[in-house]
């Protein structure tokens, strides 16, 4: 398989169970567009997507029951599924299955670090030259259990930093721990963020990063709201809530 070319220079967004995928359906309700959309697993059970990435055999869900609660779902979506879904071999009972080029991406790159699906979804991107990668529902750690982790991050960030030294853009959920998303941008600089006027971490529209101390950042004055009002707005001039009988 060679890169394609459709893909060259696009968009595209990376979808997985993780749980701030629902940022993902912030994005598209707030009018933001992707040139295609990939999902992960059993993602592609719910959401409308362009490609999907499955790496285990699709034996797995169809002859037991190892993915536990994913199971029924998967099986109900491979038999039906007109594809393209990438795994590591096809199966006579799912239509939409195709073969991953590990041989093309491992060689093309010059890298064989791919212990996960999103991993393979990441570098696929990287092989095909795409212009940006925004990720959704891919944390493997969350603050609300710090004791948790799931195995896999290193690897995808590694192939994100292929992706930033590319010049591809990579945009991560901001309730992501990937690439360290989620921590505040006054203390993402380790050592930095100890000084009285820490250092933070900026990226233009262009997608380039910059370093500035925060006494430099000008915070712009806040714009006179406007609009509607809703029931949380009791504090602001406007109609009264209507009384529930």
């Amino acid at each position: 398989m060679k890169p394609i070319k459709k893909l060259f220079n696009k968009s595209i967004a990376i979808v997985g169970l993780g749980n701030s995928w629902y940022e993902y359906n912030i994005a598209k309700t707030h009018g933001v567009v992707f040139d295609e959309v990939w999902a992960i697993n059993a993602v592609g059970c719910v959401i409308f997507h362009d490609r999907l990435f499955m790496m285990d055999p699709a034996s797995r869900f169809l002859d037991s029951d190892d993915a536990g609660g994913q199971t029924n779902a998967m099986r109900e979506m491979l038999v039906k599924h007109q594809g393209p879904i990438y795994t590591c071999e096809k199966d006579d009972r799912c239509p939409g299955l195709v073969e991953y080029p590990v041989n093309n991406v491992v060689e093309d790159t010059k890298s064989w670090y791919l212990n996960n699906t999103v991993a393979y979804a990441v570098a696929f991107a990287y092989w095909n030259k795409v212009k940006k990668v925004s990720i959704f529902g891919i944390d493997f750690t969350y603050t609300s259990n710090p004791g948790y982790a799931e195995a896999g991050r290193g690897c995808v960030e590694f192939w994100l930093a292929k992706c930033l030294d590319a010049g591809i853009i990579v945009d991560i959920a901001q309730s992501s721990s990937l690439l360290d998303a989620n921590i505040p941008s006054q203390d993402k600089l380790y050592g930095y963020h100890r000084l009285d006027d820490p250092r933070v971490i900026g990226i233009d529209s262009h997608g380039n990063p910059h370093v500035k101390k925060v006494s430099q950042i000008q915070i712009p004055e806040k714009k006179k709201e406007t609009g509607y009002l809703d029931r949380y707005d009791s504090h602001k001039k406007g109609p009264p809530e209507p009384k529930v009988y």
